[in-house]
């Protein structure tokens, strides 16, 4: 077995603890798991010394204190969260709602960082928490910049979403879509995600024109008229291309020689 592969095997379980609603023994793992009793003993102790997994008696194995304090390592030291927060944070000083940040994580977006609140509505979207990759502004921009071989593999995979998703029944049909989206450079969308809601979004990307998620408001309201929903737009873009200049101007992380 190569080290690729053993590195594959022992993220696979960090990946069931992750999913599981509650703590794992050891035999419930390995009986989840391809793996002899021998490996999986291997890979739970160098998680554990790790910090990244953790267990009670009778409760089984969890997700370890590492994990917190990776989390918070990554609030203050991601170059795109750090550039994001004084920009959302005007964006929901100046528009009533909720500014969120998302990042594509595997085949899904998830929130990495959400910024103001409105008496009528707080986002359930909080950090951590994925989002439907098919679904909602937030995500649906993100989708419409991915590159077209993974939008075709996507497609191939889960047709039927695609279609009740109402981007087409057809992969020819969904990248007329995408292209709708990214001639426009923002998404809107209402209720799709959570009732009564409006999101509209506009991608970031990185130094190399790719893009790596996207910022977008959501208010608590629906039946906008098209012009406000435009000015709003515009502004979300606008703060969007602040962060993209941002994270595409820091410097790069520098080594030195012995």
């Amino acid at each position: 077995m190569n080290s690729q592969s053993s590195l594959k095997r022992m993220i696979s379980v960090l990946d069931l603890i992750e999913v599981s609603s509650g703590g794992l023994t050891f035999d419930q793992m390995l009986g989840s798991l391809k793996l002899t009793r021998s490996t999986l003993y291997r890979y739970v102790k160098i998680l554990s010394e790790a910090g990244l997994i953790t267990s009670l008696p009778d409760l089984g194995y969890t997700l370890g204190p590492r994990v917190a304090e990776l989390d918070y390592r990554m609030r203050t030291q991601d170059p795109l969260i750090v550039a994001s927060i004084p920009i959302m944070t005007e964006l929901a000083r100046t528009v009533p709602g909720v500014a969120l940040l998302c990042r594509r994580y595997r085949d899904k977006v998830l929130c990495v960082h959400q910024e103001g609140s409105s008496e009528a509505f707080r986002s359930g979207y909080v950090r951590g928490r994925d989002r439907p990759l098919l679904r909602g502004a937030a995500s649906r921009i993100i989708l419409a910049y991915m590159h077209s071989r993974a939008i075709a593999r996507l497609y191939g995979e889960r047709q039927g979403e695609f279609d009740q998703a109402g981007l087409g029944d057809s992969l020819e049909k969904v990248r007329a879509a995408l292209a709708q989206i990214r001639q426009k450079g923002w998404e809107a969308s209402e209720g799709q995600v959570t009732p009564g809601v409006t999101g509209i979004a506009a991608p970031l990307f990185d130094n190399r024109g790719a893009v790596v998620g996207s910022l977008s408001i959501t208010m608590a309201k629906t039946a906008m008229k098209d012009e406000e929903i435009e000015s709003l737009a515009e502004r979300v873009k606008f703060c969007a291309a602040i962060v993209s200049n941002a994270i595409s101007r820091a410097p790069a992380a520098q080594t030195t020689g012995a």
